[in-house]
């Protein structure tokens, strides 16, 4: 007898795994690394990247999540079992240190919506952001408590954990419907504004103009997967989690492509509203665009509010919606960046949902306060930089190779998927998996590795983003480790019930 909770409406999931892909990444880090990558010829590796690794991990994931009918430390577990289970606890911790800093820069958003219609922020925005809101101190120093982050933080965690204490259906799905409608609404409006300001056309031409001689060159086609793996919310845990309250008659595969072609659209609606508001800015300080255009955290905080100075009109309200943009997509990535280990929670240790939520989101709530501290942005460029790195791209090629190589499941995956979906798998699916992923992010990990574990042994090494580089390095690592050892231990565990037994392996495969 089915249990589990489940979505209410095919719909519902929809909207909910989209929502977890949909986040800050889209609107500040797709579009400068498009046009760092040959701009619109960028668009080809991309969508083959797409087609070749973000889709078929997306299909994997949901089918694993559907046919095992758990969250990710549960469906390794019922997949290969207590050997693997520890890398479903791997993929849950990843998820949770990304929840403790993402948090805090949805509280950033929640405070730049508000200086935003009285222009806060004044005419220098760069150390507006540094000194007088994160007053920022040194790496290597935490120093107090900052009130104007700290109480959005909490109200941040008040509004996630509140729908979480909800469920499934009653919670994260209602949320979605609106947020996400919302969230597509309110950027439409900033991309007309965008399109419609002077000097538009020259950004748009920037990011559109095609270098196909770039397309040639193999970081392209790595930065081109890496963008596609780290914006579809695959890897770590979130779609195997969704997907496990699906009900047993799904299309797993017609759902994958909706919310992978979802997600895509949102980015491109996002390079075409930024680089419209980056042409404006390059007219009005007569410019190359090339020398405006940002990601990252310097785009959202320190770029776009100087842009919204130079608004002809209605600047404050046109900042206000971009950075209320900014919050619904980071609560919708965080509701379910947060369920994965309320998931795990609860089916390890056989615990109600009400206690999940308050041990596993509670601790999560506790700890993003030391980046609510003057310190905070140094310790969330060292979990953010290494976790993302050796955490989610690592743990995917972990995933691939464990689930394509040894434990050779694609078959029963792909059997699995046909039998309930409309559009079939086939060859392209298996090869993309099996050869495709493994060597592109093979060959990007050997540079990532290789590239971090020199500046173990070197005497003078650069610094990541501007800070000192021993702190972010040495910390970096602590975090990025910290995650495998603690989730091999939570592997070790006894199971509290019995959705791991024998009988249930047994009848899932």
């Amino acid at each position: 007898m089915e249990t589990r909770s489940q979505w209410g409406t095919r719909a519902g999931f929809i909207l909910a795994a989209a929502g977890s892909a949909i986040g800050l990444g889209n609107i500040w880090r797709f579009p400068s690394v498009a046009y760092e990558n040959g701009g619109g010829a960028f668009l080809i590796p991309y969508l083959i990247a797409l087609l070749t690794a973000g889709i078929p991990i997306l299909i994997m994931e949901f089918t694993m999540g559907h046919k095992y009918r758990g969250s990710a430390p549960l469906t390794y577990k019922r997949m290969g079992g207590k050997k693997v289970e520890w890398i479903g606890w791997w993929a849950v911790l990843v998820a949770f240190v990304i929840s403790t800093y993402y948090s805090v820069i949805i509280a950033w958003a929640i405070n730049y919506s508000i200086f935003s219609f009285n222009l806060n922020w004044g005419s220098d925005t760069e150390a507006f952001l540094y000194n007088d809101f994160l007053n920022h101190v040194p790496a290597g120093q935490v120093g107090s408590f900052v009130p104007g982050i700290l109480i959005p933080l909490i109200i941040v965690w008040l509004v996630v954990l509140g729908i979480l204490f909800k469920g499934v259906k009653k919670g994260i799905e209602i949320a979605n419907r609106i947020f996400i409608p919302a969230l597509i609404i309110v950027f439409l409006i900033i991309v007309i504004r965008a399109i419609t300001l002077p000097g538009a056309l020259q950004g748009l031409e920037a990011f559109f103009t095609p270098d196909f001689s770039a397309i040639m060159e193999p970081d392209v086609w790595v930065a081109a997967y890496g963008q596609i793996f780290f914006s579809m919310s695959i890897a770590f845990a979130i779609m195997i989690t969704y997907s496990s309250y699906l009900p047993k008659k799904t299309d797993l595969t017609n759902n994958a492509f909706i919310v992978g072609f979802g997600n895509s659209s949102f980015e491109l609606l996002c390079g075409i509203g930024v680089f419209g508001i980056l042409g404006f800015m390059a007219a009005q300080q007569g410019v190359g665009v090339d020398e405006v255009v940002a990601g990252g955290v310097g785009l959202a905080f320190v770029v776009f509010p100087a842009i919204i100075n130079e608004f002809p009109a209605l600047n404050g309200l046109f900042g206000f919606l971009f950075f209320f943009s900014l919050v619904l997509g980071g609560l919708t990535s965080l509701m379910s960046i947060t369920e994965t280990y309320v998931a795990g929670l609860m089916d390890k240790f056989n615990i109600s949902r009400s206690k999940a939520v308050i041990f596993g989101g509670g601790t999560a709530a506790v700890i993003s306060l030391l980046f609510a501290t003057q310190g905070g942005l140094n310790f969330l460029d060292a979990a953010d930089y290494f976790i993302n790195q050796f955490g989610v791209a690592f743990l995917g090629l972990v995933e691939v190779i464990l689930i394509a190589w040894f434990l050779r499941k694609l078959g029963d995956f792909k059997d699995h998927a046909n039998e309930i979906s409309d559009i079939q798998l086939r060859g392209w699916w298996t090869f993309s998996l099996t050869i495709v992923t493994p060597v592109v992010l093979g060959y990007t990990m050997f540079g990532l590795f290789r590239q971090n574990l020199l500046k173990l042994f070197e005497t003078e090494t650069g610094n990541y983003g501007g800070y000192s580089d021993a702190f972010i390095l040495y910390g970096g690592w602590f975090v990025a480790g910290g995650a495998v050892v603690i989730g091999v231990i939570l592997a070790l565990m006894k199971w509290n019930s019995s959705k791991a037994s024998a009988e249930e392996e047994r009848e899932a495969n």
